[in-house]
């Protein structure tokens, strides 16, 4: 019989109760909290699948070691989205060994504007048979642009990209204006100023500017540093000087000891400018130009004309501009600016591999070596920050036999004469070098461009990336940059951000568009 308990006790407790209490199955003891459970779930099933990549058909912009942040070539960013960048992780440690490429858009490297022609510009048959002598044929855009404007003897803006023919761009009209103007005067004074930063520079604006007067009857002078005081009183003493080709410190000098004078100049040319009125020159050239004594707009023509400035670069910070204010009215100058300025371009190939520092040299001795075996081993500029780094790795070179050259600003002026020549005539296949090389050059030769150590601006960067894939070069070029540390990691991220939107470089907006020019911009077509 049952209890008078167990009645109540079945009246108050559901019999499917009694059952599970009484049943021998254990109940689960939860240890780990559920939200936790799902997020070990969700990973392990991460971890074995891999991330589903469905890759579009067609050429890519950017091809990254991780599958999933390729871009395809059709595809762009908008102006106000912030892209998924392949360096976005690029500080941590964990990132080494990680890599992405910027590819080519275009296969053929810029060619002259055959539609365009020198004789539409007015220049001398003399001119136009001593350009074809050189199997210069056409004009390039900036000639186009340049040549006439300058003609009509207007102080004159440049700004375009590196390779675009911006040196003949200035040197024909100065020819065709000493033709025009031939003056009997006995006096030794130079009638044109052609002033650029480095010895390297001046022997090639030099050498071209000679190719041309040869034939028409103009002396050439060149006065570079290092050379002693005796070398360059000996140059400017040779007799009546059409064009002279300077650097700062050496024309400076000249100045001081009263073996030159500006008093007789017809032009000055500024080229490179953004590296003459960087900190190392800046001061010297900002004296060189006070004592020429610049055109305003109503002194470029007549008997007691002033000489007219020419300002030329790849590259235009803001600063530039304010140094030039103090010497010319900026809003009376004329600019012609190319719309691919201060952008990557588009027929060169750029790589950017996150290294740490030890693994550079293995890496470098990969790319010279397959260089090597595919026999395109000529033409390998290898980038330095400094001195000191140039020759320790020339060390490393040497003990691999590979035969190379150095070209640094610390060597004398006669270890440094005909370096780049040689390099160019393919003497020697590697080039070893600090900045020195990377301003002006003209360097068709060269197809790779590694960036040994990271430049320290983006300035820097595309000068460097401007020694290859120039004007009429037949070769396309590539660069290879070894990113190593956190500072480099910054530029690289502006880098690909600006290829991935297919603008220019992030914080270099040019500083032609600056609202103190008040002339309208001959931009290109």
């Amino acid at each position: 019989m049952l209890s008078i308990g167990s009645v109540l006790l079945r009246a108050r407790v559901p019999s499917a109760f009694l059952r599970r209490a009484t049943s021998s199955v254990a109940v689960p003891v939860i240890r780990v909290p559920r939200r936790s459970q799902l997020l070990a779930e969700k990973r392990s099933r991460e971890s074995n699948a891999g991330p589903v990549v469905t890759p579009r058909a067609g050429k890519l912009l950017i091809s990254a070691r991780r599958r999933e942040l390729n871009q395809p070539a059709g595809e762009t960013c908008g102006q106000w989205v912030y892209p998924a960048l392949v360096s976005k992780g690029w500080k941590h440690r964990l990132s080494r060994g990680d890599y992405f490429t910027i590819e080519r858009q275009n296969e053929q490297c810029p060619g002259p504007n055959a539609q365009c022609t020198f004789q539409s510009m007015a220049l001398d048959k003399e001119v136009i048979a001593a350009l074809s002598l050189l199997g210069i044929k056409y004009p390039t855009w900036v000639q186009t642009q340049a040549i006439p404007v300058m003609m009509s003897g207007k102080n004159i803006l440049c700004a375009a990209e590196t390779g675009s023919g911006k040196t003949l761009g200035y040197l024909l009209p100065i020819i065709q204006q000493l033709l025009t103007h031939k003056t009997t005067s006995e006096s030794q004074d130079p009638c044109n100023l052609i002033l650029v930063p480095s010895r390297e520079l001046a022997n090639q604006v030099s050498s071209v500017a000679t190719n041309l007067c040869a034939q028409l009857g103009l002396t050439v002078s060149t006065v570079g540093g290092g050379r002693g005081l005796g070398a360059v009183d000996r140059q400017l003493s040779r007799g009546p000087v059409d064009i002279l080709v300077a650097t700062p410190g050496a024309l400076w000098k000249a100045l001081n000891r009263d073996t030159v004078s500006l008093a007789s100049l017809r032009c000055v040319v500024l080229d490179e400018v953004d590296t003459l009125f960087d900190n190392t020159f800046s001061e010297v050239v900002e004296n060189i130009l006070m004592q020429t004594l610049l055109a305003s707009e109503s002194e470029v023509q007549g008997p007691e004309r002033k000489p007219q400035l020419v300002a030329v670069g790849a590259t235009f910070p803001r600063g530039v501009l304010q140094a030039l204010g103090k010497m010319i009215d900026l809003g009376k100058i004329s600019t012609i600016k190319s719309k691919r300025l201060h952008f990557l371009m588009p027929h060169v190939q750029h790589t950017f591999m996150k290294l740490k520092g030890e693994d550079k040299v293995p890496e470098l001795l990969n790319i010279l070596k397959k260089q090597a075996v595919e026999g395109q081993g000529s033409g390998v500029l290898v980038f330095c920050n400094s001195s000191s780094t140039v020759n320790w790795l020339g060390y490393i070179l040497d003990d691999h036999l590979i035969k190379h050259s150095r070209l640094q600003g610390l060597m004398p002026a006669a270890m440094r004469s005909g370096i780049f020549q040689s390099f160019q005539k393919g003497d020697s296949g590697v080039l070893i070098c600090t900045d020195l090389a990377s301003r002006g050059l003209d360097s068709l030769n060269v197809k790779v461009v590694v960036n040994y150590d990271f430049p320290a601006t983006l300035q820097d960067y595309l000068h460097r990336a401007g020694r290859v894939g120039r004007l009429g070069s037949e070769r396309q070029g590539s660069v290879v940059s070894f990113v190593t540390h956190l500072w480099d990691v910054e530029l690289v991220q502006k880098i690909e951000t600006a290829a991935r939107k297919r603008s220019s470089l992030f914080g270099m907006k040019s500083a032609v568009n600056d609202s103190t020019i008040k002339d309208p911009i001959r931009k290109e077509n």
